[in-house]
């Protein structure tokens, strides 16, 4: 019987991932959290193996409280992980049970790779980063490398629908807005500020043209090691209606030229806005992956590459990598054991089959 432990199980990315994980034979889940009674109320809404618990992450008890549970598999949804340390992956390594996460805080995924010597000697596997990125961006990129000789640029990015995500992930997202960090352009480390330089990018049909900006994740630092002779790395989001795209660029500027020292004590009333305006917007999102380079042949290439979701369904692909892993972990698929952030470990067809029965279409050119 293999337990796995959702913390922040009640939350928007965790329930679904207890949901999914529910099912799975010989195995129970645990809706963890210092709520319990949300987890409860979660765990009798999805039935099957759920079961609530309460449980402080941060706690000095923690170890001990999953070596009682018996903790196989430890899933750490409960963000934002910008700025957090790594006492809980840390407390699960000691409890011998395995970890990951759904981080996009760069320094927070990139750095996993401390606990590495920790993480074999426990023999458990860490991972940070099994969300949208870096674990599906890698995993295209690996996917559309195998045509390429050399990968010269990778454009990649994302665009929501109206629905707005967590409290958790909007305050993450914005509390880059306006400030500086290092992207790798033209061979060499430049310095670009969160949710500027506004471009129109165009999808397939019927997303069409959305408006993104720059956005501070950990493929931009993992990608130029990963795929060493490129020369070039964005990354960029946005959200569906324009409106709230040309706002927030707006505020960025406010932050970066000093009116405004951040965007997240913004974040409730934002997030109480977008949830209210949301049955009006566009229920479509996307994910894009474009790679430039020189094909097997010597010619230069372009490869495209688009995930499109429709009905609201965009929300649940971060959700997918972690559930993939999880699933692997729980029918011992995978033996890999250290530190790391999620890239190499799952392929698109791992990580998009997760989604079997929802609105999303892949087109590839």
């Amino acid at each position: 019987m293999k337990s796995v432990v959702v913390l922040g199980g009640y939350g928007n990315f965790g329930r679904r991932i207890v949901d999914a994980l529910a099912r799975e034979r010989d195995t129970r889940v645990f809706v963890s959290g210092r709520d319990v009674q949300q987890a409860t109320a979660v765990a009798q809404e999805i039935g099957g193996s759920a079961e609530p618990l309460r449980l402080d992450a941060y706690a000095a008890d923690f170890t001990a409280e999953l070596r009682k549970v018996g903790a196989t598999i430890v899933v750490h949804t409960a963000g934002p992980f910008q700025g957090q340390e790594y006492a809980v992956p840390r407390a699960c390594v000691a409890a011998k049970a395995h970890y990951l996460d759904l981080a996009d805080g760069r320094g927070f995924v990139c750095g996993i790779r401390a606990l590495d010597e920790e993480a074999k000697l426990n023999d458990a596997l860490v991972v940070s980063g099994a969300s949208s990125v870096p674990a599906l961006s890698s995993a295209v990129v690996d996917a559309l490398g195998a045509q390429f000789s050399s990968i010269e640029s990778i454009d990649h990015g994302i665009t929501s629908g109206a629905r707005p995500p967590g409290k958790a992930t909007m305050d993450g997202v914005l509390a880059y807005a306006g400030k500086p960090f290092k992207q790798w352009r033209d061979g060499q480390w430049q310095q670009v500020c969160g949710w500027q330089d506004l471009t129109r990018r165009l999808y397939p049909t019927p997303i069409q043209g959305r408006w993104i900006a720059n956005c501070d994740v950990p493929d931009l630092d993992l990608f130029p090691e990963r795929y060493r002779l490129v020369h070039t790395v964005q990354f960029r989001a946005g959200v569906g209606p324009a409106s709230s795209m040309i706002g927030l660029w707006f505020a960025s500027w406010l932050v970066r030229v000093g009116l405004l020292t951040s965007l997240q004590s913004w974040v409730p009333a934002l997030h109480r806005t977008a949830s209210t305006l949301a049955p009006f917007g566009s229920k479509r999102s996307a994910m894009h992956v474009t790679v430039r380079g020189i094909d097997l042949n010597g010619e230069p290439a372009v490869r495209n590459w688009f995930l499109l979701a429709d009905q609201d369904h965009g929300p649940f692909i971060p959700c997918f990598p972690a559930i993939a892993l999880a699933r692997k972990l729980v029918r011992d698929e995978i033996s890999a054991r250290g530190a790391m952030p999620c890239m190499g470990l799952l392929t698109v067809d791992d990580i998009l089959s997760v989604g079997d029965g929802l609105d999303l279409r892949v087109v590839v050119g």
